[in-house]
């Protein structure tokens, strides 16, 4: 047994990676500020494995692999850009890579494809089952303990989203309730269908198995309608009939469809809803059944909003703190509050200031976010002509074309007016002022007061969202569902607070190397100074 115990230290130290190398190539491989040794520090050790044990019983034992080298891996993947044949491709054959994941022995073993995506497919089922995100917990652990290691600034944040399109199409109406059916009927077992009448069966399966997208190629306005007034009425049918179903979520999706396009008339009529009645929130895709939609200006989304907060400090070490992510059509003013409170849990800091464009702003915001200073680099909406300021004797109104002021009228209150509004008479005609009109006057007057130089302070997160967003293509990323896009935001997330550790770790080696070679500069000038002072004395 102690033989055995010897000849695999033996084994083990010649499969060493970097001794296989060149005097030269070891050197470098080996240093401890090189990216892969970094990342081995900075974040695979930093992965608590505790907050994984949920995943696993007694019945379904934990992973064969360490489940810091499968998360590492995840973070990896999204660094890169790579796909899964090329992750394990470079997990197998990069020595850079093994060794950033902990394999230092050319003898250590990659984990299997199976144990990646399964560990995977239990994230997101947790998430689904608990609303308990993991790898949400596991980056604000590496983040915390990052901050406090380099000792980050948090006080100061600033914030900006991202729309990204899921990885789907832009079906018609036609396609979606087409596909939503079609993904019912074949999540039925053969023997079920015969709960249909031989007539609704066959119906069915022909729709089934046409092509939608042609379909809607090849037919005008009013023939799709009449083909989605038969769908509809089958749609309800099968509604029906496979009620005991209601629990399988191809049967929720396809009664949310159904609601969504059709009503039911009291005689039981099926009824194609108007096109104005559809909302944002509903289905954009069977497939993805999470994403919304939203138009902004010239750009139209069928995904997600992703909102990313970082730390804000000038010539110092700044690191993203809070990563959101929630449907196209999620307002940004919804971000704020959480992400103030994540960025304080994680940083162990009070914040004192936040810089954010004008679509964070709200009252809500105004009023939760008393005690900070709240820096916002714009407005949205059209400026209005009138300043208006409130002043011991009322409101003051400057009409900033004519220059004139006046104080303006408290308008008498009715039973639906909650807040005091007040109005000015022009040309015979009453023009009020509510005071949401009030606070953004204000708000526009502070604006106008501060430096240019810190409005300029927030535009440095439109570089993070860059680098958030580099390998995404056609401003669709590769994923569907929520749960799987927040994955691929915070995997990237921590790849880009890494990056910025090594860049910054580097230039204070360089610092320190530099500082090194001008003391021993300075210390060999001292010395010859007294040694020729001395010889002058001699004289």
């Amino acid at each position: 047994m102690f033989k055995n115990s010897v000849i695999d230290k033996q084994m083990d130290m010649f499969s060493e990676t970097s001794s296989h190398l060149q005097e030269s190539s070891q050197k470098k491989f080996d240093n401890p500020n090189s990216w892969h040794n970094l990342f081995r520090t900075q974040v695979y050790s930093r992965v608590d494995e505790n907050h994984y044990k949920v995943l696993f019983d007694q019945k379904m034992g934990a992973p064969n692999a360490p489940i810091r080298l499968l998360i590492s891996m995840m973070i990896l993947k999204e660094a890169f850009g790579w796909s899964d044949q090329q992750l394990f491709e470079q997990c197998n054959f990069n020595l850079l890579v093994r060794s950033a994941l902990g394999l230092i022995n050319l003898s250590d073993k990659v984990p299997v494809e199976s144990t990646y995506y399964l560990l995977r497919k239990r994230i997101y089922q947790h998430r689904e089952s608990t609303g308990e995100d993991l790898l949400e917990n596991t980056f604000e652990d590496i983040t915390s303990g990052q901050i406090k290691d380099f000792e980050v600034n948090g006080k100061s944040i600033r914030m900006d989203s991202k729309l990204l399109g899921s990885n789907i199409g832009f079906y018609t109406r036609y396609e979606i309730v087409h596909r939503t059916l079609c993904l019912f009927y074949n999540s039925l077992k053969p023997k079920s269908l015969s709960a249909l009448s031989s007539d609704e069966g066959k119906q069915l399966k022909e729709i089934c198995s046409e092509n939608a997208q042609k379909t809607v190629y090849h037919s005008i306005r009013k023939d799709l309608e009449d083909r989605l007034k038969v769908l509809g009425i089958l749609t309800y049918k099968v509604l029906l009939v496979y009620k005991v179903h209601a629990s399988k979520k191809q049967y929720q999706l396809l009664d949310r469809v159904f609601n969504e396009h059709f009503k039911v008339e009291q005689d039981q009529q099926i009824i194609l809803r108007p096109k104005e009645e559809l909302t944002t929130h509903s289905v954009q895709s069977p497939h993805d059944p999470d994403s919304a939609y939203r138009q902004k200006g010239d750009q139209k989304v069928k995904g997600y909003s992703v909102n990313v907060t970082e730390t804000n400090s000038e010539d110092q070490l700044n690191l993203i703190t809070n990563i959101q992510v929630d449907k196209a059509n999620a307002p940004d003013t919804e971000f704020v509050k959480p992400s103030i409170e994540s960025t304080q849990e994680v940083s162990g800091q009070q914040v004192e200031k936040v810089y954010a464009d004008g679509a964070y702003q709200s009252p809500a915001n105004e009023q939760q976010c008393q005690d900070i200073d709240m820096v916002f680099t714009g407005m949205q909406g059209a400026e209005s002509r009138y300043e208006l300021q409130m002043t011991p004797e009322g409101l003051l109104v400057t009409d900033t074309r004519t220059l004139e002021s006046e104080i303006a009228q408290k308008a008498t209150k009715t039973k639906r007016s909650k807040e005091d509004r007040y109005y000015i008479v022009k040309d015979d005609k009453r023009i009020y002022f509510g005071q949401s009109a009030i606070r953004a006057s204000q708000q526009r007057q502070t604006l106008k007061q501060r430096p240019i130089e810190e409005l300029r302070k927030r535009n440095n997160v439109e570089a993070t969202i860059y680098q958030l967003v580099v390998h995404v293509r056609n401003n669709k990323t590769r994923y569907r569902t929520m749960i799987k896009q927040k994955m691929w935001a915070l995997c990237r997330s921590l790849w880009i607070n890494f990056i910025r550790i090594l860049n910054h770790t580097t230039q204070t080696c360089q610092r320190t190397i530099i500082l090194q070679k001008m003391s021993k500069k300075s210390a060999i000038f001292h010395l010859k100074t007294l040694f020729f002072t001395k010889i002058d004395k001699s004289y």
